[in-house]
């Protein structure tokens, strides 16, 4: 590649990803060499928008392509095969029922998302969700409301307690709970043996309400993992809040694929697979997003309003890896070799895991 082309490259990679800071650009620069020789080039996508070779003649679906435009045309950097990123509750078959509706995205509609599935429910005032118990460990966040939770461990205590908007249960495979319309909480508590038998273990946690684990002018993050919430060893969350402009910074996790729920807001994530490989894709409240194990990632807020996302791992804890951050902690020399920075460029980069970056 020539000194002019990849001067070019990234000057306008940064267009589209000004905010993933300097060394960023600069990996995506290099990384261009290799997916040039890929049918689909960035001047090749670029002739083809400036004339009809990009446009459909026949029919569309406007109001989804108005809500997915980087699906329908990608950027040039998108490449390969990388499987379904995207799916939506409201895609979804809604079971509605006198006291509330259910509906779920699982396997079914995202075939690699293999182990984690949601469910989004509502309950009226007054109904209950019936007493039950799962295979599988149970995370919940509560978006609106207030609600009553119930679990029984096997020595007989039990767990009685109030959640609102912003908080979250965790329920262990097997163990049998429910959630419920709200009545005197003191009462309920007493109907059952009171203190004798309130369980030692802490089964929900005030998510919103915690400290931001990280903060910056971008947006915060706060981490739920077993860290702070004991009895949640197997799921683990991050609550990101992304300010328009801002960015969740270009990363990875080594320990568990990524499910999302996106809360408010609008965003944009691009995946990064191996053989350069990549897809992007937007999103909108109400969307579920799905990361596979080990590949590198952005999200974007691209709204003018605050971005508001989980991110959820079947993991005890939540571990990532940012691509600025390693730049940083390498030899200036072998960042020179691979992305032909000079040290003055390398030592703007942020030498930080920030999360979040800024516009």
């Amino acid at each position: 590649m020539s000194e002019e082309r990849k001067d070019k490259i990234i000057q306008d990679g940064v267009s589209r990803r000004s905010v993933l800071g300097i060394g960023s650009a600069a990996l995506a620069a290099a990384a261009f060499g290799e997916l040039s020789a890929h049918a689909q080039t960035r001047e090749g996508t670029r002739k083809a928008e400036g004339d009809h070779s990009s446009s459909n003649p026949g029919q569309e679906n406007k109001p989804l392509l108005a809500e997915n435009p980087h699906s329908n045309t990608p950027p040039p950097t998108d490449q390969g095969d990388v499987g379904p990123i995207w799916y939506s509750y409201d895609l979804t078959h809604k079971r509605i029922q006198e006291g509330g509706w259910t509906h779920q995205v699982t396997q079914r509609e995202l075939p690699s998302s293999t182990e984690i599935a949601g469910v989004n429910m509502r309950l009226t005032a007054g109904s209950f969700r019936e007493l039950h118990w799962h295979t599988a460990d149970e995370w919940s966040i509560m978006l609106y409301g207030n609600a009553r939770v119930t679990v029984l461990n096997p020595d007989g205590t039990i767990l009685i307690d109030d959640v609102s908007k912003g908080d979250l249960w965790y329920f262990p495979a097997g163990f049998p709970h429910s959630i419920q319309g709200l009545g005197s909480l003191a009462e309920d508590r007493a109907a059952v043996g009171g203190q004798k038998v309130q369980s030692p273990i802490q089964y929900t946690f005030r998510m919103e309400a915690m400290a931001p684990t990280k903060r910056s002018t971008g947006g915060e993050i706060r981490i739920v993992d077993s860290h702070n919430f004991p009895v949640a060893k197997n799921i683990a969350a991050a609550l990101d809040i992304i300010k328009p402009g801002g960015l969740r910074e270009l990363h990875w996790h080594p320990n568990a694929p990524e499910w999302q729920f996106y809360m408010a807001g609008k965003g944009r994530m691009t995946v990064f697979m191996p053989v350069g490989s990549a897809r992007t894709m937007d999103f909108n409240a109400n969307d579920v997003g799905f990361v596979p194990f080990n590949a590198g990632h952005y999200v974007e807020n691209t709204g003018d309003t605050d971005l508001v996302f989980l991110e959820m791992f079947k993991a005890s804890e939540v571990l990532d890896f940012s691509l600025n951050q390693w730049i940083r902690r390498l030899p200036p020399e072998m960042v020179t070799s691979h992305l032909k920075l000079d040290n003055n460029a390398i030592h703007t980069i942020p030498a930080e895991n920030l999360e979040i970056l800024p516009r």
